[in-house]
């Protein structure tokens, strides 16, 4: 029997890994469930294989971009509601596809369906391609017969999320790029430029300022061997962190780190209330139980601060509590997206106030972008301006000392 291997959670919320033998993917899954587990991935465990050619190395290094689902999702459901035949409407996706694992995903899928396999199974298959919150939403819309309502919805929040990742790279995009310039700069005149100086320094003789021999001092390091330190130094403080923000403790601490950060933390709180809301808007919109969808919008949440607090709306929503109230000890979503949640609650249409709540943070993000943008222009001019100007100050400090001793 082929043995599986799973991404499941607990009943506490505790992400982990497990390996299961059993004779189908489906009868895997049903085992996981009655154990209590709560699956988000589950594929086959194939082991090594050596035979592996070109194709399967591009296929398996290929990523499925938000895009390209979103894109599929929209065509998918155009073709649905022209009647096309499902099984026929994935074969043709397949064949203009131009993303080697969505494409080789799509034929799978289209011989499962074919089979009779229901459409969000056969998804459930491919987890790198469709996630939870994707497969939950397509089986909502098999079960009330509105697939092409839900593919649109999807198509829909797939584009807001790629819009809204798209806004925080470009808020990100010019302060990377001048940075890496800076440290260039330095670098470079640092390690070519300083010891010319160094020569001449030499000749005259004399005492040097504080702040030239310190550069000279720094100029002497990234120019003799010990510098090997450092660059050993860097990836290992690189890997050290990405060890430490993989376990729940470090991811806990360093989220709510950024949520507090100056000019970030604000943006990083919208980005995060508009993701919530517009997910959990879509889920419970097409039908998905709120349970599933709070489980689901928890996972896919991409700060664990958040997801702890969805966690405690979901718990506080199976005694018979409100989600409102539950996010509201959490104070982790600003009060105003609470008080509008609450008012859905109320009104009993929630999914529609999530809507708008998402519209209006996705604005405030844009208009935070904005500012940023427009904040760390002249931030990071006066900081390029400020490194570059103290190298040379540091040369010229002794020049100005021998001219006045000269004079």
């Amino acid at each position: 029997m082929p043995t599986y291997v799973a991404r499941v959670r607990d009943a506490k919320g505790n992400a982990k890994k497990e390996k299961i033998v059993a004779n189908s993917l489906g009868e895997a899954r049903s085992a996981l469930r009655e154990q209590g587990l709560f699956v988000q991935e589950l594929e086959e465990n194939k082991g090594f294989s050596p035979s592996l050619n070109l194709a399967d190395i591009q296929t398996s290094m290929a990523k499925v971009s938000v895009k390209d689902k979103a894109v599929f999702s929209r065509q998918f459901a155009a073709l649905v509601n022209a009647g096309v035949a499902m099984v026929r409407g994935l074969g043709v996706l397949a064949e203009q596809c131009t993303n080697p694992k969505l494409k080789k995903a799509l034929l799978e899928i289209s011989s499962d369906v074919q089979q009779g396999t229901n459409l969000s199974d056969a998804m459930r298959k491919h987890p790198q391609c469709f996630d939870g919150l994707y497969t939950s939403m397509v089986q909502a819309g098999e079960v009330g017969g509105v697939l092409d309502e839900v593919l649109n919805r999807l198509a829909k929040l797939l584009e807001d999320m790629a819009r809204l990742q798209n806004q925080i790279k470009s808020a990100m995009t010019y302060p990377v790029v001048v940075g890496v310039i800076a440290t260039l700069i330095f670098l470079g005149m640092t390690i070519f430029l300083i010891p010319i100086f160094t020569g001449i320094f030499e000749e005259l003789g004399g005492e040097l300022p504080l702040f030239t021999q310190i550069m000279l001092n720094i100029s002497a390091f990234l120019r003799s061997p010990s510098v090997i330190i450092l660059i050993v130094l860097v990836p290992t403080v690189a890997f050290a962190y990405k060890q430490y923000y993989s376990t729940r403790v470090g991811r806990e601490t360093m989220d709510r780190f950024f949520l507090k950060m100056p000019l970030f933390g604000d943006l990083i709180e919208k980005t995060a209330t508009a993701r919530f809301c517009r997910t959990f808007g879509s889920l419970t919109r097409s039908g998905v139980p709120i349970l599933t969808s709070l489980e689901i919008v928890r996972d896919t949440s991409g700060n664990q601060v958040g997801a702890n607090a969805i966690d405690e709306a979901r718990k506080e929503i199976q005694t018979g509590g409100m989600i409102s109230i539950a996010l509201q000890k959490e104070q982790v979503f600003p009060p105003m997206a609470i008080q509008m949640i609450s008012i859905g609650e109320e009104t009993g249409e929630l999914d529609k106030m999530l809507m708008k709540v998402a519209d209006f943070y996705e604005d405030e993000v844009e208009q935070a972008v904005k500012g940023l943008t427009s904040i760390m222009e002249p931030i990071m001019i006066l900081f390029l301006g400020g490194m570059v100007g103290s190298i040379l100050v540091a040369m010229y400090l002794p020049m100005f000392a021998i001219f006045e001793k000269l004079g």
